[in-house]
Parts: structure tokens; sequence; C-alpha cells
């Protein structure tokens, strides 16, 4: 996250969703006149439509500084998918909750980090079985690691996200809270961000949840939102959505900024591609990644599903190079911190 260690965030969500269809192809160019469908998770939909993980950006002018950024970190290194098919321990749960959820209260500090100052506080409805990032069935409660949390809550359509979290537990064992070194809290039906200067439970002070692939919306044919990656260092400043700057002294103009936008070019073919995979790329043709942490290169985050075995193994046959990305200019100014 905002550490100055690599991040190797691989993400699970698991969540309960229709079965499967076969893998449709996802041609370059949509219907004429057509909407696209926003992603829903638990019967709602992760922002509105017009939200910037939702906007396609395949028609945007390329930034002035697009060679340097992507020539320092992303050049060089294939696109990793950063996603399981058999460990339940590898990645980001889901967990999806009713609307009655009862409230646990959520204490800060963990580790010797302490983001209270710029989270939301106050109880949250994250249950007590609630499954943490690099936990397992036969260990649920990992000791290291980014240990996120989240959580969407059917009904009223909000979203908490923790970083580095824990149970709380009484002398008898039972979970009686929460404890997390950051805190985010959305509400799915608007675009509304955070406080400027305010972190989230990823560095970029971005939610993480509408950034993350999921193999049924892949194997579709088509995904409608950005993507979440991970490149190795920050710039000390963001651009919108992001609110929260990378490392300080991290000022080379040739570092990304926390929110840029990166995409292949319309000529890249995507065709060489088949089914989940196929989608992926032209997801990054149309929508592209939002790079919204620090961590190793080139990684896109996504769920575990044995599922995913073809696509991993497409991209193992036919490696995308960094190289092929481009930086589009950014909607609004970089705010330099």
């Amino acid at each position: 996250m905002r550490r100055t260690t690599l991040l190797l965030a691989a993400l699970t969500l698991l969540v309960a969703t229709p079965a499967s269809v076969p893998a449709a192809p996802a041609p370059d160019v949509p219907r004429a006149g057509a909407r696209a469908e926003v992603h829903s998770v638990g019967g709602c939909e992760l922002f509105p439509p017009d939200n910037p993980w939702n906007r396609r950006i395949d028609a945007r002018p390329v930034w002035r500084w697009s060679d340097a950024i992507v020539g320092k970190q992303a050049a060089g290194h294939d696109l990793h998918l950063d996603l399981g098919t058999t460990e339940d321990y590898y990645g980001i749960p889901v967990n999806v909750v009713e609307e009655d959820q009862p409230l646990l209260p959520l204490r800060f500090g963990v580790d010797g980090e302490d983001y209270r100052d710029e989270s939301d506080r106050g109880a949250v409805f994250v249950p007590t079985d609630a499954a943490i990032e690099g936990g397992s069935a036969g260990d649920p409660d990992p000791e290291e690691g980014d240990r996120h949390v989240i959580t969407v809550r059917r009904g009223t359509c909000d979203l908490v996200e923790l970083y580095a979290a824990e149970r709380v537990r009484d002398a008898s064992g039972r979970v009686v809270a929460w404890r997390a070194a950051a805190a985010a809290r959305w509400d799915l039906s608007s675009n509304r961000l955070r406080p400027a200067g305010w972190t989230s439970a990823d560095a970029a002070g971005l939610p993480i949840l509408p950034g993350l692939l999921s193999y049924d919306e892949a194997a579709s044919g088509r995904i409608t939102h950005a993507l979440r990656f991970t490149l190795p260092s920050a710039r000390h400043a963001y651009t919108w959505p992001a609110r929260h700057c990378g490392p300080s002294g991290n000022t080379a103009a040739d570092l990304p900024a926390y929110g840029l936008r990166f995409r292949l070019p319309r000529s890249f073919p995507a065709r060489r591609y088949t089914g989940a995979a196929r989608a992926i790329v032209v997801a990054m043709k149309r929508y592209g990644l939002v790079y919204a942490d620090q961590g190793s290169a080139m990684y896109v985050t996504g769920t575990a599903d044995p599922r995913w075995a073809d696509a991993l193994d497409q991209f193992r046959a036919r490696p995308l190079d960094g190289r092929a990305l481009e930086v589009v200019k950014p909607w609004r100014r970089v705010v330099r911190c």
C-alpha cells in the first residue's frame, strides 16, 4: 500500500455468483449505441455508470509523459494476472451481508500502522466470520500481509474496506470487534470521493472492489470497468479520482502518480487471445488500468477460480509486455504533495 514494500496482492472474490456461461468472443468495438452494463456484486451496481471506474478511455489522448512512465517500470515486465486457480488463501475475499447485519466496533492500530486520521470511523457491518485476505479455511486469521477485508451490504448497497484487519476477541475467544490500520466506506450509488489527501484500504485512496477481475464477468466476453494494477514505485502525487500521494521523496516526473490510467492502444491485436483472456485484453484497451498501489510490476488483480487456467496459460504462451501500454492524459491536473 502506502508502504514502500512491494504488494503481492492476489485477489479473490468469494461472492456467490450465477452459474458461468460459455466464454463468448469479445469484439473490439461494441454495438453502436449500446450502453455498457455496470458490474454488480451482491445485487449492487459498483458505482454509477459515469463513475471513473466505469468510463471508457480508448478515445482519450496519450499523455506527454507516457513513454517515460511506461519505460521506467512497465516495459520489460509481462502482464501478470495476480489470481489463483486452487489456493483458498490466494486473494482478497469479498464478503456480502444482508441489510440487517449486526454492527461491530472498529478499533485502529495494527503492527505500528495507524491511519485513523484518514479513516472512516464507527461500527462496521463486517461479520465475525468475515474472510480476510491471506486467510484460508484452515487458518482464517493471517498474521502478515495486507489482510484486506471487503464487505458489501445488500439493500443499502454500501461498501466497507479495511486494511491490515484482525479480529478482536474477548477472554473467552468470542469476536467482539474488528481492528484495522485503515478503513474506508463507500456509497455504491454515489460518485463521492474521499477527502483530498486521505488514503483508503488501498494506497491511492480508491476503492478496491470495482477494479477486481471476476471470472464470470470475463467469461461473459465483456468487462465494463477499469482494472486495478500495481507498479513498484509511485510518485509523491495523485490525480483524480485518487486522493492520496505516493511516498515522500519520489518526485521524478517519470514515476506514476496514483490514479493515472494506462491502456493498450487500439492497434493492439486482441484476436491473438480467446475467451476470458481476450475479454481482459479488450478491457485494457477500452477501460484501461488504474494505478492504485505500489507492488510488483504489471500485476493485475482479480479472483481466484479454477476456471482461470486457460487464460493464465494463454498469457504464458503469448506474454503481454508492459511496453505495449500507454498513459492517457489525466482528466484533471496532477496534485503534487
